[in-house]
């Protein structure tokens, strides 16, 4: 809501079918004008950028009630010369596979690593181990660990996602400046090249 207020004017919200309904009445008030709702596959463009829907493993609810009444997803955000990939919350599934054959590579990307212990939880969330194998099948070029350290939400310590991350870097021959994580309130600049 204070993002719909600032200064400026509201910010263009995308989102997945059904969140979009949620979004109109919680959030704009009813105006629709800036909500683009997007199903799997779809894209918007915005500004020079395409902004694509990814489906990734996943479940929606926003209360008990209402367990996958809508979408939930990935994002491929692309122009011309560079992709950058959001993983959202995701659990290793084939729908890796099919964003790898319909993009060719990604300069940058943002991967949960965090919330994967217990092992039931990986229905939902990647393990470290994991996010490196999406790091290498969609052939992205740098990726930053995200999903982690905040708050307990797993079982893990908080900061073991970071620890395990190094060592499936190492297991599968990924150099630590392509998949690293941030400290709290670093800014990353990805070299001029990308």
């Amino acid at each position: 809501r204070q993002l719909n207020r600032q200064a400026g004017g509201p910010p263009l919200l995308v989102a997945p079918l059904g969140v979009d309904l949620w979004l109109e009445k919680n959030v704009t008030g009813g105006d629709r004008s800036r909500i683009v709702k997007l199903d799997w596959w779809d894209k918007t463009v915005y500004q020079g950028l395409e902004l694509h829907l990814l489906p990734v493993h996943h479940w929606s609810a926003r209360s008990p009630w209402d367990r996958n009444e809508t979408l939930w997803g990935g994002f491929a955000v692309t122009r011309p010369g560079h992709a950058f990939f959001f993983s959202g919350d995701l659990g290793y599934s084939k729908d890796i596979q099919d964003i790898a054959a319909r993009f060719d590579g990604f300069d940058l990307a943002a991967i949960g690593i965090g919330a994967s212990q217990p092992v039931w939880y990986r229905n939902s969330h990647v393990s470290p181990d994991e996010a490196v194998r999406i790091h290498r099948e969609l052939r992205i070029k740098r990726s930053v660990g995200m999903h982690w350290g905040t708050y307990p939400m797993g079982q893990e310590r908080l900061d073991q996602a970071a620890i395990d991350l190094a060592t499936a870097r190492k297991a599968q021959g990924v150099a630590d400046d392509a998949f690293f994580v941030m400290k709290i309130g670093e800014t990353y600049r990805p070299p001029a090249s990308q």
